[in-house]
């Protein structure tokens, strides 16, 4: 099937709705990340134990892929459009696969930074398609479902994956089980028919077009909170009467089912109902954690934090989608998870000076100050009644 027209590509697409392939799709989703996510967990014990590295060096490894990822965006977006969701997500799943080998191989230090960059390069690559295709796969008026399917194979494979990699004892095993993770995930794409032809090229290619830079400041600010919970969640509860392993949980499973069981509510509300109920659920569970003691409540704040991270994604998502034509799907989803990728990587950095000059409360206060800004952004995103 070609995409002469947004319209006819829509109504071929949306015809199709949540069948074996779509769900083919998610469960190829879930199986790279189940991989990417079993080697999680004995990442720094590997670089500092048996490859003789420092704390710092732990940092830089981890770090790889986030700039990898980052860049990798801009290649990914381009790939599906020009050359097929179905590559796209292939080459991810092979690059994936890729770094496993690189983490079993003899490099060194040089393999695990070689093994951080394939995955980031990968990682890009592989949402991509797997967004767009399954975006396209069950009609562009289920945009927001199929996202939030997408984001629960991601949640549910990073989720499971470290358990997994923890329970098989050596870095070297979880390694091993990204390479079949992947190879899985592969024969399981390649069986999968894909319909697209290619849009014939108009001019020069834009990496960034001024229609992006709101919705993807939008999606950047709503962001900031996540390497904040990630990384200092439990250590701010430790001060404040403990239960923040708890607490985490509570938070990844609100986002897990929430995304779901209601991810189509961007699709049957609109997609500016669903961003602002989402931020103001933000709002709510980041001011709890940051000024209300105790466990009980943190846990609380926790999971109506999960709940309302679980929406403002999509809703951008579903608005950019609706406004781009199919042949430029990829490039815009990656666009809006390049903005992702900046803005987790530097609240991370700012988070951690804020911690240790200030506390961890302030970190939260960085977090609940990203919330008012994509607020105020997402004015500029919602310009009309319809959205």
């Amino acid at each position: 099937m070609g995409a002469p027209s947004a319209g006819v590509s829509e109504l071929q697409f949306g015809a199709q709705g949540l069948g074996s392939k779509f769900w083919t799709l998610i469960a190829a989703t879930f199986l790279a990340f189940l991989g990417i996510g079993t080697v999680l967990p004995g990442m720094a014990l590997h670089v500092v134990h048996d490859l003789g590295g420092t704390d710092q060096t732990v940092g830089f490894v981890i770090g790889t892929f986030s700039a990898v990822a980052l860049v990798s965006r801009f290649i990914s977006g381009p790939l599906a459009d020009k050359k097929g969701r179905k590559l796209a997500f292939l080459t991810g799943l092979a690059s994936c696969g890729a770094a496993g080998l690189a983490y079993l191989s003899p490099l060194g230090l040089t393999g695990a930074y070689l093994g951080r960059s394939l995955q980031g390069f990968g990682e890009a690559c592989l949402y991509t398609g797997a967004a767009a295709w399954a975006v396209e796969a069950a009609g562009i008026h289920r945009s927001g479902r199929a996202l939030g399917f997408v984001s629960t194979g991601i949640w549910g494979g990073i989720s499971a994956g470290p358990v997994i990699g923890q329970f098989l004892g050596t870095f070297e095993r979880a390694a091993a089980l990204q390479v079949i993770a992947a190879a899985a995930a592969f024969l399981l794409l390649s069986r999968v028919e894909e319909n697209y032809t290619p849009h014939p090229a108009e001019g020069p290619r834009i990496w960034l077009p001024k229609s992006m830079i709101y919705p993807g400041l939008a999606v950047g600010f709503n962001s900031v909170q996540y390497p904040i919970v990630a990384g200092f969640l439990i250590l701010h509860l430790a001060q404040h009467g403990g239960g923040g392993p708890i607490a985490f949980s509570a938070y990844a499973s609100m986002v897990l089912l929430s995304r779901f069981f209601l991810g189509g509510l961007p699709d049957r509300l609109r997609p500016s109902v669903t961003y602002y109920l989402g931020m103001a659920g933000m709002a709510v569970g980041t001011a709890i954690i940051a000024f209300t003691p105790g466990p009980i409540a943190s846990i609380a704040g926790a999971a109506i934090l999960g709940l309302g991270f679980s929406f403002p994604w999509s809703s951008v998502a579903s608005v950019v989608l609706r406004g781009t034509p199919s042949h430029r799907h990829g490039s815009a989803i990656g666009v809006l998870s390049a903005f992702y990728d900046l803005f987790v990587g530097l609240s991370s950095f700012l988070a951690g000076i804020l911690a240790n000059h200030f506390g961890y409360q302030s970190a939260f206060l960085l977090a609940l100050g990203g919330v008012f800004a994509a607020v105020a952004v997402g004015k500029l995103v919602f310009v009309s009644p319809a959205k």
